[in-house]
């Protein structure tokens, strides 16, 4: 008899491939704002996720709550994707790149050049700078980094990123930490329709009912921190996400039935006694 695994074991069922990676899981999730660090490791297993952020700077300074943290995970069953928060400029954050790369190479991931750029001056509302984005994006592409920049959902600059090189594009959904949700839903359902790389909701995401809204959208994953650190529950909280982004994502890929103005039976009207 055939199991309920292998009934949904199906094509749409696509892995996601970064820079020629391939993944398995569609949510990313970070390692701030945990209250400790078992805490931080039990929702990181219950998220499913593969691609754990961590702020290079922090680490580096051994800033408050991130002592240790390069060695409280295990680095050879997920991949570290090294961000540069905390950097105002371009200048910062390709300087930072470089650092993360060599933090990763020292934990064991010697292929791993993956980056996430952030450019981010504006200290009350964190919205990335642009055109520091793109100036760094430019620069470590040509240094060989696979970039995923965070940015404000704005179409043009994603292409031009696109262009440039990077290996996806990161609009935020809501400034970060918000909870806010999907405020820039129609700008990225733009960005999504014209890339030809992932694109990664990233910030801004509160609850499930908002993670599966973005992948019914069409992105190719999410990255969610501050959701699930800071839930009453962060492990229950990081295994409503994972099942979010899936529910989601099938739900794009099955395809939703038209939105009309009136009512259509569900039952056939032939046959029907008078």
């Amino acid at each position: 008899m055939q199991t309920l695994e292998k009934t949904f074991d199906r094509p749409l069922e696509k892995p996601l491939a970064i820079a020629g990676r391939i993944f398995h899981s569609r949510l990313m999730t970070g390692t701030g704002k945990y209250r400790n660090f078992d805490e931080m490791r039990q929702s990181i297993a219950a998220s499913g996720s593969e691609i754990v952020t961590v702020a290079v700077r922090r680490v580096q300074t051994n800033a408050p709550g991130h002592e240790g943290l390069a060695e409280a995970l295990d680095w050879t069953k997920i991949w570290m994707l090294p961000n540069t928060a905390g950097c105002q400029t371009a200048e910062e954050a390709i300087r930072v790149a470089r650092l993360g790369r060599e933090m990763a190479k020292l934990l064991g991931q010697e292929d791993n050049n993956f980056v996430k750029l952030e450019v981010i001056p504006d200290p009350r509302y964190l919205l990335p700078d642009p055109i520091g984005t793109l100036e760094a994006a430019e620069q470590l592409v040509k240094e060989g980094f696979a970039v995923l920049p965070y940015i404000n959902a704005d179409p043009l600059l994603a292409k031009r990123l696109e262009e440039s090189g990077c290996a996806t594009v990161m609009p935020l959904g809501s400034p970060i930490g918000s909870g806010q949700g999907l405020k820039n839903a129609a700008n990225i359902q733009i960005i999504i329709e014209n890339a030809k790389i992932p694109v990664v909701v990233d910030a801004g995401i509160g609850v499930p009912s908002e993670a599966a809204q973005a992948m019914e959208l069409g992105a190719d994953a999410l990255l969610i921190n501050t959701a699930i650190a800071q839930a009453q529950d962060p492990v229950a909280m990081a295994r409503a996400m994972k099942l979010a982004t899936e529910a989601g994502y099938l739900a794009h890929q099955a395809g939703r039935i038209p939105i009309k103005a009136y009512a259509s039976a569900s039952s056939p009207l032939t046959g029907t006694v008078k």
